[in-house]
């Protein structure tokens, strides 16, 4: 049975196939504040998994199995899921109805009459973090749905009693096209998911999709030309400019670095609105939080609460997360996991103040790796020593006779070792007291930066 009638009114207790996952976990959030019962599997421990597990009406089995699902009413999956699923098959089987986690978020947003979507290849997860935290803090009370974790909240997800729902609009399988916002923010247009939408033009043409559903504003990043191609068609009227150049509406005057942290007087048009210190390093959240305080203000927040939220806001759950400093050697772990990402967060350390950059690369996706090798090499030529891990196929199989070391073979600074324990003692071995390791990927190497951790604070 499809997903064919409003499956939030209908049922009451819901079963989650990889309830751990950064799109699920919210979702699980979400939902629970409101008051169903939720189980769930998972195939991998997570932190995630051990947030939601504390939950009251919450159950999480390890491992995927038909009689999971018991009980369920419905059982909300991921395209990721694979067809032969045991609990997949045991639903269609009991004539369980079946919704995709993307097409449940849009019916969750489709209930709120402002639901805000902030959209974009990179700084999707920390844009939409430092618009929940100043509505957060300016006490607006908004249903949120994050990537990554909030530090404000420790969670991807809540359940607002407001008409504000603020959430994070991924491109992957053009998920975001089940939303209808009212206000959407587009960050940046670039070429990801290529074995999707086949080439840049492709993932162009997703977004002018994704803008022309939009409702109300749609804010764009003036800066970005794909982005300006793909609001292109937006009637003039429903668009909001936002950047770095006086041209943009929404535009930061006098920014400067004040150290690895930006500083700058916020402007609408030719007026002032406040100024603005901000509590996350890099030159790129500039730019970033300037289309989150042109959100923020149409959605009601005023311009103290921006600045209150923008200097209070640390970061968001892998977005360049500081786990300590251990043996003299600082800990970060961040999402980057396309080039350009990786190029940003390894350009932001060594504006830092440390001896030496570790960079530490956990490869997501056969399909990625093998389209993006030199320019992999390029971004981790950063780094001051790269060490590269095994790819993590996720959902693919290894079509493109892909591996690391054709990565790590392009460049002076590139060391290749298979896996986490390997990697943990290299750089144990090698780090010293004032350095800074940074592990980077889409999948699970954030375990890496604990065993480093760990052994760092052993030795």
């Amino acid at each position: 049975m499809s997903f064919d009638r409003d499956i939030l009114h209908d049922a009451k207790r819901l079963h989650f196939i990889g309830i751990g996952g950064s799109g699920m976990s919210p979702l699980v959030e979400i939902l629970h504040t409101l008051g169903y019962t939720i189980t769930g599997s998972d195939n991998n421990e997570s932190d995630n998994l051990n947030r939601i597990r504390k939950l009251e009406r919450v159950t999480v089995f390890m491992g995927h199995k038909a009689d999971n699902i018991a009980g369920a009413e419905a059982v909300v999956y991921t395209s990721a899921i694979s067809k032969d699923n045991p609990e997949l098959k045991a639903a269609a089987k009991a004539g369980i109805p079946l919704v995709e986690r993307a097409v449940l978020l849009g019916a969750i947003s489709k209930r709120f009459a402002q639901a805000v979507a902030v959209a974009g290849t990179h700084g999707k997860t920390t844009t939409t973090s430092m618009v929940a935290q100043i509505l957060l803090e300016a006490e607006m009370d908004p249903t949120l749905f994050i990537g990554g974790r909030l530090p404000l909240i420790q969670a991807n997800g809540r359940a607002g009693q407001s008409e504000t729902m603020v959430c994070e609009a991924c491109e992957f399988q053009n998920h975001y096209l089940e939303m209808t916002p009212a206000i959407s923010l587009i960050l940046n247009v670039d070429a990801d998911h290529l074995d999707f939408f086949g080439d840049l033009d492709g993932v162009i043409r997703s977004f002018a999709q994704f803008a022309s559903q939009t409702t109300g504003k749609v804010i764009y990043n003036a800066d970005d030309e794909n982005t300006k191609l793909a609001v292109a068609n937006v009637p003039a009227e429903k668009l909001v400019s936002y950047g770095l150049s006086p041209e943009a509406e929404w535009h930061a005057v006098n920014a400067e670095m004040k150290g690895a942290f930006g500083e700058y007087d916020l402007f609408c048009g030719q007026q002032m609105i406040t100024h603005i210190r901000l509590g996350v390093p890099g030159v790129h959240n500039i730019s970033n939080s300037v289309g989150a305080a042109a959100v923020a203000t149409l959605c009601g927040a005023s311009p103290a609460q921006i600045s209150a939220g923008l200097l209070h806001f640390k970061g968001a759950g892998r977005r360049f997360e500081g786990l300590g400093t251990h043996g003299g050697v600082a800990i970060v772990d961040d999402y980057a996991h396309h080039p350009t990402e990786i190029k940003v967060t390894l350009t932001t350390a060594q504006k830092m103040p440390y001896a030496h950059v570790w960079a530490v690369f956990q490869p997501f996706t056969f399909s990625r790796t093998a389209r993006h090798l030199d320019e992999f090499a390029e971004a981790l030529s950063i780094a001051d020593t790269a060490v590269v891990s095994d790819i993590m196929g996720s959902r693919e199989i290894n079509e493109w006779n892909v591996h690391s070391e054709q990565i790590t073979a392009k460049m002076s600074n590139g060391v290749y070792l298979p896996d986490f324990e390997g990697i943990a003692e290299y750089v144990v071995s090698h780090a010293q007291p004032g350095d800074i390791v940074i592990t980077m990927g889409g999948g699970d190497v954030y375990k890496c930066a604990r065993m480093i951790a760990a052994k760092l604070d052993e030795k």
